[in-house]
């Protein structure tokens, strides 16, 4: 789960030394922007980054400089808007950079040998950008170890489930919940949004204090899935290390994690289902929820219930006239795949040896 916290700093006015309680944007004295300096650098910060063609640089940059503006401001919308255009071309990026063209490698055609060379050039090219990828995902995982505060309180954490589960299940439940809130990390890097470690609160879970807040409903939606997904890909390696050794901990932590993922699918609040169902218009959650149902049908699986029941309780909430369309696939493949796992292991014959 991510959750937004906003930082509360004392300061002057800059302009007639009036004193500025803490969170204050404007001078209540002179009616100048407390941040105007800080303000018109961090403009000439992003304005030089979109110019060298680093968005994301640039994006983190301007939410930075909305920070500092009253919400309701019209600086405040405008560079909200340039948030959000710039974010939807963040959203283009390829994960993996695009490689050069075997045109591009070859020395003016020269032949089979040159042929060769370049093609053997772009295929180690490629090579390149995978392994930077995957590098990039391993760095992430590693970034919450190093942080005490998430090393201590999932040390915490998989105390509490020692007692109950044994110490195996108890680290691989911490293990699997970890990799859902790196998930949350993950997006919120992608988008520039400033965000803390994870950290755990034993026998409920673990979150990730955003420092600034999504721009609008399909960054919040993106935001939120991204920790079942992530999840759920954890789920997946668990199921596949039990085909793969036959050991029943593997299946039973390929279970709970696709359940606590449901779980977090609920279209509830701050929960990260309720963030992906606010970018999908009403038709489509009524898609979902038929998804939902005919998931229970197929499965059986008692948690989908409470993600129907109050699916169709939010239905007829306040929705977008459109659907954020990678909100509504994510949370379609979440429903599917997820719903799979639960019972996946015990209809494949595993047994929970832990």
């Amino acid at each position: 789960m991510a959750t937004a916290e906003r930082p509360l700093e004392a300061s002057a006015c800059p302009a007639c030394g009036a004193e500025i309680a803490p969170g204050l944007l404007v001078c209540p004295a002179c009616h100048t922007l407390v941040h105007a300096v800080s303000l018109k650098q961090l403009a000439e910060q992003a304005a030089h980054a979109s110019r060298e063609g680093d968005l994301r640089k640039a994006l983190a940059t301007w939410r930075e400089a909305l920070d500092l503006l009253p919400p309701h401001s019209m600086q405040s919308k405008r560079i909200g808007e340039t948030i959000a255009a710039l974010g939807r071309e963040v959203d283009a990026l390829p994960a993996i950079p695009p490689a050069p063209t075997a045109g591009s490698t070859r020395a003016s055609g020269r032949g089979m040998g040159w042929g060769a060379l370049g093609g053997l050039g772009l295929l180690l090219w490629k090579f390149k950008f995978v392994v930077v990828f995957v590098l990039g995902k391993l760095k992430l995982l590693v970034f919450g170890l190093s942080k005490g505060t998430t090393l201590f309180t999932m040390l915490a954490s998989a105390g509490v489930y020692w007692t109950m589960f044994g110490w195996r299940f108890a680290f691989g439940m911490v293990g699997s919940i970890y990799v859902h809130e790196i998930g949350h990390v993950a997006a919120l890097e992608r988008l520039g949004i400033k965000a803390t470690a994870p950290m755990f609160i034993p026998g409920l879970g673990a979150l990730v204090r955003m420092r600034q807040y999504p721009a609008n409903e399909r960054e919040d939606a993106y935001v939120g899935l991204a920790g079942p997904l992530w999840g759920m890909a954890a789920a997946i390696a668990c199921f596949g290390l039990w085909l793969a050794t036959g050991y029943g901990l593997w299946a039973a932590l390929a279970e709970w994690g696709a359940r606590v993922n449901l779980f977090n699918l609920m279209p509830l609040g701050s929960l990260d289902g309720g963030r992906g169902f606010r970018a999908v218009s009403r038709r489509d959650r009524w898609v979902l929820l038929a998804l939902v149902g005919a998931a229970i049908a197929a499965t059986g699986e008692g948690m989908l219930w409470l993600v129907l029941i109050v699916g169709v309780a939010r239905a007829f909430g306040t929705a977008p006239a459109a659907t954020d369309r990678r909100a509504f696939l994510q949370f379609l493949l979440l429903i599917v795949v997820l719903s799979l796992l639960c019972v996946a292991p015990t209809r494949t014959g595993a047994h929970a040896n832990v």
